[in-house]
């Protein structure tokens, strides 16, 4: 995790923390399903932030002899628990709560107090966290599009924050709009099916966090502009000759496992070779920094 993502995430940890005692005090006040779901989804925040906390400190960890490339995807496995902890403590306690209240509504009460706690909640989000968070991804994908940087995204945190804090923005919108509707109409069932919908809305983010971050937990490959650099940088040692098989798998966010096969030109020493590898390694540290661990292997002559 770069420096700027645990920022974003020490950032989400305090405002989600806040927030979620203030809505759980409005809650209780007031009776509110959707307010309930919204404490309840602020608290699965808090949670999902020092998930990726424990993640980021454990990758850190030098490599053993269990470990020999390190324990990068820690990161990962605890974001994937983050989509895990979203869906069943989220989405799951959100909805069940709406469905109660649905079949047995309460009077709505307490208009003011709900959309003033909703509206610091909301500039809360806003402010402290989905708004940095969306600037930072925004610096990162330059021009692409946003499902294209989405998918080439190895960093979780950054994916965890905008994906969490845009879930949490849309769903102190819907929170709004059930109180708001229920108080006007005077049906407490407006406020359950506001819940309903963020359960619904919770479900969707845990989902798409969880395939996101399956992809890197179970090896994926370095982006196609990394492996063409790889290529290239290989090329570019004049003793290369061409380039058979090459392989790469992230072994964490920032770290690249790099394995290649390397057709080295006829007549050269053993001496030779192994001074034109070390080349080869230089070559791509060069142009992918990322690439902590590169084995070249030699193919025999023709």
């Amino acid at each position: 995790m770069s420096s700027e993502s645990r920022t974003l995430v020490l950032l989400a940890l305090v405002a989600n923390a806040i927030i979620a005692v203030i809505k759980f005090v409005a809650a209780a006040i007031s009776g509110s399903s959707a307010m309930l779901s919204e404490a309840v989804h602020s608290v699965a925040d808090t949670g999902n932030q020092l998930f990726l906390l424990r993640g980021t400190a454990v990758s850190r960890y030098a490599a053993d002899t269990r470990h020999p490339f390190g324990r990068g995807k820690e990161v990962f496995f605890w974001s994937f628990m983050v989509a895990v902890f979203l869906f069943v403590g989220g989405a799951a306690v959100s909805f069940i709560s709406g469905w109660d209240h649905f079949y047995h509504p309460e009077e709505p009460q307490d208009l003011a107090l709900n959309l003033i706690v909703l509206g610091l909640a909301g500039a809360f989000e806003y402010g402290i966290a989905f708004r940095p968070a969306l600037k930072e991804f925004n610096r990162r994908r330059g021009g692409k599009s946003v499902m294209r940087a989405i998918r080439d995204a190895k960093d979780p945190a950054l994916l965890v924050v905008l994906f969490e804090d845009t879930a949490a923005t849309l769903g102190v919108s819907l929170a709004a709009a059930g109180v708001i509707t229920a108080h006007v109409t005077g049906d407490g069932r407006w406020d359950a099916v506001a819940s309903m919908v963020i359960a619904v809305l919770l479900a969707a983010t845990a989902w798409l966090l969880a395939f996101e971050t399956k992809s890197m937990l179970v090896g994926e490959a370095a982006s196609r502009e990394n492996r063409s650099a790889i290529r290239a940088a290989a090329l570019g040692v004049g003793t290369v000759s061409s380039i058979g098989r090459l392989l790469t798998m992230h072994t964490g966010a920032d770290r690249i496992l790099v394995t290649m096969d390397i057709d080295f030109e006829d007549g050269l020493s053993g001496d030779q070779i192994e001074s034109s590898i070390h080349d080869i390694e230089a070559a791509i540290r060069e142009v992918v920094p990322n690439a902590a661990n590169v084995f070249i292997e030699p193919n025999p002559p023709q």
